[in-house]
């Protein structure tokens, strides 16, 4: 089976390293484009970095849509299947129609909950008690082609790193498991209910702000799907605040949201939404990440101080 492998980011390696140690021939990788970081560097996608480390060949458009020379490429090496995980670029239907068997995505999400950008987020801001992945064949529309295979997992406490690896690993078995039904023609394509679909839209660094009015659990769902990316955050005394770490001890108050209640070695007790959310890991700007303790040794936070203030 011939493969063009189409990702980005760290949740699109584990797929790449299956099929390759599986002995498929995957001719082509398609990424996007590599991204200067500070101080001028240039870093690599890590599916790029993957590709180089087995010497594949790697296709970079800014937009794969507009790149004719590109998908000329990709319909010149003939593929039975493009394989799709969080490339970051719509596929239109000239590559959709480019492969023999179809174009093949690895959602992370069970579908049709939460189509979009941002499922394994949104199961952890949503509260999912459990999500998943989904190998689906693509067609035009957002996410809502047949499904080929369903794998599922708790979501627990996890935060979007941990779930994220542990749902592309995860992925990466299901769609050594689904090619050879697509490829012997027994794969069972189940419709989507569009009743039954939600929508994870894509996240941008606002999204991270804490709103203290909101309700503890909420917000300590938030710290956990922002986890790396963008960090829920507030403002305090002329700077960004980021939290990593919270908890909801189940307590209540009368003390105004973004209120400091308590600061010991357990942590930062803010009233929120009537509640209590106790934070255990913070960062200041420019500073590493440190426990609440740690950050209280060097820093005096009295009860009745305002977050919302800043």
């Amino acid at each position: 089976m011939k493969i063009v492998y189409m990702g980005t980011p760290d949740f699109a390696v584990p797929a790449l390293e299956k099929l390759i140690a599986a002995g498929y021939e995957v001719g082509f990788v398609v990424t996007q484009p590599d991204r200067k970081r500070s101080r001028g560097k240039v870093s690599f996608s890590p599916v790029k970095e993957a590709a180089v480390r087995h010497g594949i060949p790697v296709l970079q458009p800014d937009r794969l849509s507009r790149s004719e020379e590109d998908k000329k490429i990709i319909a010149d090496y003939a593929p039975d299947v493009i394989v799709v995980a969080a490339y970051g670029q719509i596929l239109k239907k000239d590559v959709l129609d480019i492969p023999a068997l179809g174009c093949f995505n690895i959602h992370g999400s069970l579908l049709p909950k939460l189509r979009g950008a941002s499922p394994i987020q949104h199961a952890i801001l949503e509260g999912c008690e459990k999500t998943g992945v989904t190998i689906m064949k693509m067609g035009e529309g957002l996410d809502d082609g047949d499904m080929v295979l369903k794998a599922e997992t708790p979501v627990g406490k996890k935060n979007y790193s941990q779930l994220a690896d542990e749902l592309s690993r995860l992925g990466a078995d299901l769609l050594l498991e689904a090619l050879p039904l697509i490829a012997d023609g027994t794969a069972q394509f189940q419709v989507q209910d569009d009743k039954d679909s939600t929508y994870a839209p894509l996240l941008s660094k606002k999204d991270g702000k804490i709103d203290f009015s909101g309700k503890p659990e909420e917000i300590e769902r938030q710290v956990r799907a922002f986890d790396p990316w963008p960090g829920a955050f507030f403002e305090y005394s002329g700077g960004r605040m980021k939290v990593w770490k919270a908890e909801c001890p189940g307590e209540s108050t009368d003390a105004d949201d973004g209120t400091v209640v308590a600061a010991d070695p357990q942590g930062i007790d803010v009233a929120c939404g009537g509640g209590i959310l106790r934070i255990t890991e913070l960062q200041l700007p420019g500073k590493k990440r440190v426990s609440a303790k740690d950050y209280l040794l060097g820093h005096k936070l009295e009860p009745g101080t305002s977050f919302s203030a800043g």
